[in-house]
């Protein structure tokens, strides 16, 4: 999977020169972040203008419709991370009302998919980290802070400084007892 600064969204075939889909043409908003869902049978697309889109992967048109696209962030969607066998997808990026960090459920219509949004992180999220086990989620911002947030009970645990510059990387090892973080400095 591909993604460009144009918008565009491509996926290749490893054996393949040419592309098997095009999910998105150039001259959309730049893209900030793609994924696969943890089964493989979902992608999906953050970008610039703060809109998340999600695919059927197994699709046979050549440019296919997203199955869900809507405004996360009302200036960027720069992180997202799907949880929870990809029903329920967390998201970071920057809103004007400082709602940084969110949960949306994508079983429900696009009206009511919020499903928390936490207040978090002036200036934006940059990056965000699930760990499945603990049920967290950790995200850096662009003022080098870390929040770690509860996703049962829905609210921030431990917010400290770990950068002067803005996070723009975080790492989880597989056992989940430590993580990394990385800095524009």
């Amino acid at each position: 999977l591909t993604g460009a600064q144009d918008g565009s969204v491509r996926m290749f075939e490893w054996s393949r020169p040419q592309q098997l889909l095009c999910f998105r043409q150039a001259g959309n908003a730049r893209v900030t972040r793609m994924y696969f869902s943890a089964q493989g049978n979902k992608c999906g697309v953050a970008d610039g203008e703060g809109f998340l889109s999600i695919w059927q992967v197994n699709q046979t048109t050549s440019n296919p419709k997203p199955y869900l696209s809507w405004q996360c962030h009302s200036k960027t969607t720069s992180d997202f991370a799907f949880i929870t066998s990809s029903s329920l997808v967390a998201t970071s990026g920057q809103s004007n009302d400082n709602r940084n960090v969110c949960l949306w459920d994508t079983l429900v219509s696009s009206g009511n998919s919020l499903v928390h949004a936490f207040t978090c992180h002036d200036h934006g999220a940059t990056v965000l980290q699930y760990a499945p086990k603990h049920q967290l989620l950790i995200s850096g911002g662009r003022k080098g802070y870390i929040c770690i947030f509860d996703i049962r009970q829905r609210q921030i645990l431990f917010t400290f400084q770990a950068h002067e510059s803005a996070v723009k990387a975080l790492a989880l090892d597989p056992s989940e007892d430590y993580f990394v973080t990385g800095s524009a400095e």
